[in-house]
């Protein structure tokens, strides 16, 4: 199931976050997206997020296809050239994975291997590009492909809460260009921003799904504004998770600020994608009171 099929439907599409282990055992992450995630949309199944060696997205979005999930098959450019993305593109078509979300990647600096070599050959526009002349039945070098092509959900990704809302939004056009079917945000703490950038990116025609993040603690706040481009947690928001420990360090607290943020800024998107980052067991709650 492609998940453009259920925006064109006028459906309110719900996706969260999971990032594959260090390690070959995949079942008790399964077991928790199923047990945690069976109630939303589709799984983003992160690739090599933060630049952190990981076990291949690919293969863990075939297992979640297995288990009864709809994955959506994140691809990054930063660790491999154009003959790997297209072959990579083509793997996840032929074992049924039709939701992409293309990421040009953190740089390797940033992760536990900070000497290896990025890549980059592409980035995020292009790679839209590559996945949409692959449907068209090509490959980038203008080569035919065998058979029927495959068909895609591409995704991108859009920071709306931004120093330079205006390149976000000429970011967001060449992606459109490009072939991108649906937006997933950064992290949104600041709805009124939110609201603003939504009424100006509704020019595109394409549907975006507010990027949520459950606040842990307000040293992750002040981390996320510190280091995360394109984030910034209002000083009331680490004020009230500073106010109560005990609150917050149960997730009480940061479901309750996130769940404010997606009542505010759902009648502005077609959808919510949750970065629940650990908390999975967190999200149907969330999602109850949100009233999703």
């Amino acid at each position: 199931m492609r998940i453009t099929e259920l925006f064109d439907n006028g459906e309110f599409v719900v996706t969260a976050e999971v990032g594959p282990p260090k390690g070959i055992h995949l079942g008790h992450l399964v077991e928790e997206a199923k047990e945690h995630l069976s109630g939303i949309t589709a799984v983003n199944v992160t690739d090599n997020q933060s630049s952190v060696m990981r076990t291949s997205t690919l293969a863990t979005c075939a297992m979640m296809k297995q288990a009864g999930l709809t994955p959506i098959y994140q691809a990054t450019c930063r660790d491999r050239n154009r003959l790997a993305l297209q072959s990579d593109l083509l793997g996840a078509a032929a074992l049924g994975i039709e939701n992409i979300l293309c990421l040009t990647g953190d740089h390797t600096k940033m992760g536990d291997h900070p000497g290896a070599k990025p890549v980059f050959d592409l980035d995020s526009v292009s790679l839209l590009y590559t996945a949409s002349q692959l449907e068209k039945g090509y490959d980038l070098a203008g080569n035919e492909l065998v058979g029927e092509p495959p068909k895609f959900a591409k995704g991108a990704v859009v920071s709306p809460i931004s120093d330079s809302v205006d390149a976000q939004l000429a970011k967001m056009e060449r992606k459109v260009m490009a072939g991108a079917d649906y937006f997933q945000t950064q992290a949104v703490f600041e709805s009124e921003k939110f609201i603003e950038f939504m009424e100006r990116a509704k020019q595109f025609g394409k549907p975006v799904q507010l990027g949520v993040i459950i606040p842990k603690n307000a040293g992750m706040c002040k981390f996320m504004n510190r280091n995360v481009a394109g984030v910034h947690v209002p000083q009331y928001m680490i004020d009230e998770l500073a106010a109560d420990k005990e609150r917050a360090k149960a997730g009480i607290t940061g479901v309750e600020i996130a769940a404010r943020i997606i009542k505010e800024c759902r009648p502005y998107c077609q959808g919510l994608h949750i970065m629940a980052l650990g908390w999975e067991a967190k999200v149907p709650e969330l999602m109850k009171l949100a009233g999703l």
